[in-house]
This record gives structure tokens, C-alpha cells and sequence, in this order.
């Protein structure tokens, strides 16, 4: 009978420390986090999806599947060949109307109004001609008698004097249209056509261009969705990146927390896999407006509860956090600092492009 009291006893004691040692260590856990709210949550990133501007046959793709790409690489290409023949065909047009605009401003050459003068001599020689002709056969014709020239001679002389003095005049506006040059209306049409050669060159030239895939931010590829021989379109999404900078966690803070969580706030962030070592962030953004708890969420609270979404801009350098990581967030709530951002750039607003 000692025995079974001795044992009960020992069992008890044993019991109660413990008890002892949990409320313990569950005391010194909260003193640890006093001034700090506990919040669970996930990681968040920004997906873009790139795609040609232009259709046509893939010819390259440079990046697989988890590679990382900084801004401005090109990450895919099209076959662009029967474009840079177009251009080549609109360049010599181009130089073409160049050439035709310096025609227009240099004017006529001396020769070409030398020539004119010319001309115009020889049709004052003619017309001098015709009319001397035409003096005798009046001359003629007034002679007693009046049967030296013929009606007929009479009349083609007359005829012949007057194409000779028309002849006359029309080489006289041809050398004055020679000396005052080209119209200005004509070289303005001449630049407008040149302007036009331009601007399809332009055109061509920003097509050839479009060609290229760029990557706009520095990034991660998720998904490569194309293949090199695919045809692609501006529909037809080639790559999926991840875009690594900001990087947030997205949480949500209940109504009666919602007034110790200050914009700006240092913050840690803890995830399962990596608990010893936390990342360092900042709140960046509190929503202004209520919603039932997410059915991904962790918390401790009823479903039903109303929420609001917090999110908390991180620090990681060494890429640590993955998207959709589930993490534990842990947000100063006696900070009374400025707000400021641990990343380049303003708090990230919620948008569509956001991976949920």
C-alpha cells in the first residue's frame, strides 16, 4: 500500500513540474515577444507574362526554367528576315528621294540653261526667217498682176510665220521656268515623300526590334511556354517570370490588433525550413478595409472573424523566401519611428499581376 502511495505521489510530482516548466516556458515566451504582434502569412511576389508584340516564327529561346535574368536581357528572339529585306528595299528608296530633294534645291544645272538660251536663238532665227518669207510673198502678192505667188504659197507662209513666233515664245518660258528653277511646291512634295521613305524605315526598324523578348525587371523564370520553331503572337504568352524585387509577405491582422500595427514598423519573418535565421522587413502596406479570413490563412482565430490584409516588405538578398512559402511574421508594436521602405521603391499596392 506504501508502494502505490509512494508511486502516486511520485507520478503527481512529476505532474506538476511539469506543469510547472510549461507555464515556464510559456511565460518566458511571452516576455520574449512583448512589443511584438504574431502574425502568419505567405510569401508574395509579382508574375508577369511576356509575350511578342509581333507574329512570326520563334527562333530562340535563351533561358530555361528557374534561370535568373536581369533587366534588359533578351530572353527570346523571332525570325526577323523578311522584315530586314523590307528595310533594305525601303533604304533605297530612302536615298532615292534624297537624292531627287538635293535635284530640287540645286535647281537647274548652267548646261540645262544654256541649252534653253539656245534654243530660244534658234527660234528667233526661225521666226525672223518666216517672216522675211512671208514679207516677199505679200510683196509678191501686191505686184501688179498678183499672179507671181499663189493663194495657197501665200497662206502656208503665213501659217509657217505664225508657228515660228508661237515656237518663239514657247522656248522663251522654257528658258524663263529654267532660270527661276524648280517650284516650291515640288520640293516640298519631294521632303514629304523622303519624310515618308523615314518614317517606314522607322517603322521597319522598331519591328526588327520588336523581334527581341526583353526580360523589364530583374526576375526568375517560372514557366519557358514556347519552343524555338513555335509560331508566337501577341496572344501567346512565350515566357512567366517571377519578379523577385519588392518581395512581401502577406498577412492579416485582426480588428482588436489592427491598431498596434503601425506603417513602417520593423518586422521579422521566420518560415519553418529556416526558423533560427529571421529576414528582416517593414510593413508597407495595411489595408483600409475589412475581409472575412482567407481559407489559406493561418490563424488562431474563428474563419468567420473580419481582417485586414497586411503586408510586410522583406529584406532578402539571399532569396530565402519562395513564393507562397507559408511564414510567421513578427511586427514590432511599440515603434514610434518615420515609416520607410527596406526596398527600392514605394509599398506595393494590391493588384491583378499579384500572385495570390
Amino acid at each position: 500500500m506504501q508502494r502505490r502511495v509512494l508511486a502516486a505521489f511520485a507520478v503527481l510530482l512529476v505532474a506538476a513540474c511539469a506543469g510547472g516548466a510549461a507555464w515556464w516556458m510559456h511565460s518566458k515566451g511571452n516576455a520574449a515577444d512583448t512589443g511584438r504582434l504574431l502574425l502568419h502569412g505567405n510569401v508574395d511576389i509579382r508574375e508577369v507574362s511576356l509575350a511578342f508584340e509581333e507574329s512570326g516564327r520563334v527562333a530562340r529561346m535563351a533561358r530555361d526554367e528557374g534561370e535568373r535574368v536581369a533587366k534588359g536581357d533578351v530572353i527570346a528572339e523571332l525570325d526577323t528576315r523578311t522584315l530586314e529585306l523590307e528595310l533594305a528595299e525601303a533604304e533605297a528608296s530612302l536615298r532615292a528621294s534624297d537624292q531627287e530633294v538635293l535635284r530640287l534645291h540645286h535647281g537647274n544645272r548652267p548646261q540645262e540653261i544654256a541649252r534653253g538660251r539656245a534654243d530660244v536663238r534658234a527660234a528667233e532665227a526661225e521666226a525672223r526667217r518666216r517672216a522675211n518669207d512671208l514679207e516677199r510673198f505679200e510683196t509678191l502678192a501686191r505686184a501688179p498682176g498678183g499672179r507671181a505667188v499663189s493663194e495657197q504659197s501665200l497662206d502656208a507662209a503665213r501659217s509657217a510665220d505664225r508657228v515660228a513666233r508661237e515656237k518663239l515664245a514657247s522656248a522663251r518660258k522654257s528658258l524663263e521656268l529654267l532660270e527661276i528653277g524648280p517650284r516650291k511646291e515640288d520640293i516640298l512634295a519631294a521632303e514629304a515623300k523622303r519624310d515618308q521613305a523615314k518614317a517606314g524605315i522607322a517603322l521597319l526598324r522598331h519591328r526588327i526590334s520588336l523581334g527581341k523578348l526583353v526580360a523589364p525587371e530583374d526576375a526568375v523564370v517560372r514557366t519557358r511556354l514556347l519552343e524555338p520553331g513555335d509560331m508566337a503572337s501577341p496572344s501567346k504568352p512565350v515566357y512567366r517570370l517571377a519578379i523577385t524585387t519588392p518581395k512581401w509577405v502577406r498577412a492579416y491582422v485582426s480588428e482588436k490588433d489592427l491598431g498596434r500595427v503601425k506603417p513602417g514598423a520593423p518586422a521579422e519573418v521566420t518560415t519553418d525550413s529556416d526558423s533560427s535565421r529571421p529576414v528582416p522587413g517593414r510593413v508597407g502596406y495595411i489595408s483600409s478595409v475589412a475581409e472575412f479570413t482567407p481559407k489559406t490563412v493561418q490563424t488562431e482565430d474563428l474563419r468567420t472573424s473580419l481582417v485586414y490584409e497586411v503586408r510586410v516588405l522583406v529584406e532578402d538578398s539571399d532569396s530565402r523566401l519562395r513564393l507562397g512559402q507559408p511564414a510567421d511574421v513578427r511586427i514590432s508594436t511599440d515603434w514610434s519611428g518615420e515609416a520607410s521602405s527596406p526596398a527600392a521603391g514605394s509599398a506595393p499596392e494590391p493588384s491583378s499581376s499579384s500572385a495570390r
